[in-house]
């Protein structure tokens, strides 16, 4: 069984046949049904722009799929104000693309024993970014780290 480039049925056709059809209109005759298949069904079509098309199809799917990403961003309690502003900057384009960010503080040695100092910096954080975001996690201690995670304002 022979199937059009237009998808038109062109019948059952000898195998010399269709491929010198697939040759006449440039294009390639490719088997769609399984080998042991009564009536084999193969189909004139440009595999090349077929296999292309359908990677497009998969490429444009992940990228959909992606925007529930989870992205982290690591201070240390004596962060100073550069690198603050910087990370700042990062951590409101992760929000604005869509994505939830987890914002986590490391204490190293005894600078766990003021983890004081991490809470302000996570509070400093979350009042500058609370027009734009919201919290799903509020700062909790884990370990040596101290954690939270924002995520953009839901729409209404």
């Amino acid at each position: 069984m022979l199937i059009g480039q237009d998808g038109e049925k062109l019948g059952i056709v000898p195998i010399g046949e269709a491929i010198e059809k697939a040759k006449n209109v440039s294009l390639d005759l490719v088997q769609v049904s399984a080998k042991d298949a009564d009536p084999v069904v193969c189909k004139l079509l440009d595999y090349g722009k077929f296999v292309f098309t359908k990677k497009k199809n998969t490429q444009s799917s992940n990228a959909k799929n992606r925007k529930n990403a989870l992205k982290e961003i690591k201070f240390r309690p004596s962060t100073d104000t550069g690198d603050y502003n910087i990370k700042l900057k990062k951590i409101k384009s992760f929000i604005l693309a869509g994505d939830k960010t987890k914002i986590s503080v490391r204490f190293r040695g005894r600078e766990i024993l003021n983890s004081d100092l991490g809470l302000e910096l996570l509070n400093r954080i979350m009042n500058e970014l609370q027009d734009i975001s919201q919290v799903d996690q509020h700062p909790s201690l884990e370990g040596r780290q101290l954690q939270m995670v924002l995520s953009p304002l839901k729409k209404k």
